[in-house]
């Protein structure tokens, strides 16, 4: 569900009326603040989306942790609030990710840069989905119905993904160095 919506919000175009709000023509795009900045700028800008979603994430599992503690009766509204506030946050760094990859991959003409930025989005896309799939297998409404081994698997799985993450995390910043 948490996936879903994130995947779902990342992929919305701009609001119609929304760039006119902001001052901009519908057929002009706003300026893209990393459109002339150099290659080393939109890496560290990755590097401080990736903090954004660490941050999301910490956010998501202390929700999860009241909610669980909200009850019985669960705080269910409060819980989905907090989700729909994460999934918010990790909808906009996303497309900015998608946006500095399609950079990378375009006009600045660094593939190896922007394969790098493809394989932390999906990364991330299968972080987000494994860990609401422990949050889910955790619901107080499934008590006694758990399945602890597939919980051990999805909890090791998650910190493997965290590992590739960081991985690819430090061969983007290698390649990014040595691209200037």
């Amino acid at each position: 569900m948490i996936a879903a919506e994130a995947a779902a919000q990342s992929a919305l175009p701009a609001v119609p009326g929304a760039a006119a709000a902001a001052g901009v023509s519908e057929r002009e795009e706003p300026a893209w603040p990393w459109k002339d900045a150099p290659i080393r700028a939109l890496v560290q800008r990755i590097h401080q989306l990736q903090a954004e979603r660490a941050q999301a994430f910490r956010r998501l599992e202390e929700g999860h942790r009241q909610y669980l503690h909200s009850g019985p009766p669960y705080d269910f509204p409060r819980y989905r609030s907090t989700v729909h506030e994460v999934t918010q946050a990790f909808a906009a760094a996303s497309r900015e990710v998608l946006a500095v990859e399609a950079e990378l991959a375009g006009r600045r003409a660094q593939p190896l840069l922007a394969g790098h930025v493809r394989s932390l989005q999906q990364l991330e896309e299968t972080r987000l989905a494994t860990v609401a799939l422990l949050q889910l297998m955790g619901a107080p409404e499934l008590t006694g119905q758990e399945d602890p081994l597939q919980m051990h698997q999805l909890k090791m799985k998650v910190i493997k993904t965290m590992e590739a993450i960081s991985e690819v995390l430090q061969d983007l910043k290698f390649d990014a160095e040595s691209s200037e």
